[in-house]
């Protein structure tokens, strides 16, 4: 038996003390190592990833860049930005990089959120939101959901004056809910000038007609609005942590000044770069995600499942002990994601993945629901 190490003398920042850590989707080596089971038989439908991977394009401009590595890649992502602000018709000052877009929330706490400071969420809202707020000692204001969606008109009427940022998913996740374009409209309007409000569109690209909010960047009559998007989901570039800010220009530049040097990687930057030009590769992940989504209801409609209709790349479906039927798909070769963590014990998130996974995914699940 090892000695007794004396516990931890260090004063850490009170806010740790109940700060819940972010549980992510279980990596597949991760399974494969717990359960002996081999790697490459493995279905991973758990964190809302593109199942037909990255762009080639992307993989080429990698391995150009990757003999490039000893340097420092370029702080400011200059070619990245010019490219993404040409294509989204607005200037490079409109814009912020992050290590993903987890990263862009965290300069909103450095920037926004402190002791007695509200945040405005919605219940089964993305864990980040709320955890961040507690991180920097701030409080998340929880307003109750409305058919599993944001209840915008409440979540307006949840500002006070100690109200500093609101956040919306649209869609959401984990739920896949969508706000009408309409409802969301109004909530820019209405929420006061010293509120940001920040719109995470992170499945945007899912949407056959999203709406667009960059009018209002563009105008600069909404200094006080934020919209988030990511290079994770449809562009299949999650392992490289890549998302960024759209913005009023003074919001940026002082986001700017909490974002750490260096913190989008060379490979990231070449291969967003790449990505950006492959519309093929787009399409055909949005078709995948269209057929894979339609499947996916018919079945959990067809086998009586109840489920959330959903405008991301993932469905929630009650399936009653979440935590129980993750584990045993988790036995027969496949992960899905248990919801307990966001208040749905009874549910689990499903990624739409390729024919083939979407289909091995179905028959272990009622192969378990029938056991």
């Amino acid at each position: 038996m090892s000695p007794l190490q004396p516990s931890l003398s260090l004063r850490l920042n009170p806010a740790l003390r109940d700060l819940p850590v972010y549980q992510p989707g279980r990596p597949i080596e991760e399974v494969a190592r717990e359960l002996g089971l081999e790697a490459s038989t493995i279905a991973k439908l758990a964190s809302n990833e593109n199942p037909l991977g990255p762009s080639p394009r992307a993989l080429e401009a990698m391995r150009k860049a990757v003999s490039q590595v000893h340097l420092y890649p370029d702080g400011n992502a200059f070619y990245l930005k010019q490219k993404l602000a040409g294509q989204l018709g607005i200037d490079p000052g409109n814009l912020i990089l992050g290590n993903g877009s987890n990263e862009i929330i965290e300069f909103l706490g450095h920037a926004l959120v402190g002791p007695g400071v509200e945040v405005v969420v919605s219940q089964f809202c993305f864990a980040i939101y709320p955890i961040v707020t507690l991180m920097f000692g701030g409080k998340p204001v929880v307003v109750p959901a409305k058919g599993y969606g944001h209840d915008l008109p409440a979540m307006r009427d949840a500002v006070t004056p100690q109200t500093r940022l609101v956040f919306v998913a649209n869609p959401n996740n984990p739920t896949g809910t969508l706000a009408p374009a309409a409802d969301v409209l109004e909530l820019v309007k209405a929420v006061p000038p010293e509120v940001l409000l920040v719109i995470d569109e992170a499945y945007f690209e899912y949407l056959e007609n999203p709406p667009d909010l960059l009018p209002l960047i563009r105008s600069g009559e909404h200094p006080n609005l934020l919209l988030m998007r990511t290079f994770s989901k449809i562009y299949g570039l999650a392992g490289l942590r890549l998302g960024y800010g759209i913005g009023g220009r003074e919001l940026i530049a002082a986001l700017e000044k909490v974002r750490q040097p260096f913190n989008i990687n060379a490979l990231a930057q070449a291969a967003a770069l790449a990505a950006l030009d492959d519309t093929p590769h787009l399409d055909r992940s949005r078709e995948t995600n269209f057929l894979g989504m339609q499947f996916w209801q018919d079945a959990l409609g067809h086998d009586g499942i109840e489920y959330v209709p959903s405008a991301g790349n993932f469905i929630l479906a009650r399936v009653g002990d979440g935590a129980g039927v993750f584990r045993k798909l988790q036995e027969r070769g496949v992960i899905v994601r248990p919801m307990a963590g966001y208040q749905l014990p009874e549910w689990v998130r499903i990624s739409i993945g390729t024919a083939a996974e979407n289909e091995r995914c179905l028959g272990a699940l009622r192969e378990v629901l029938a056991g």
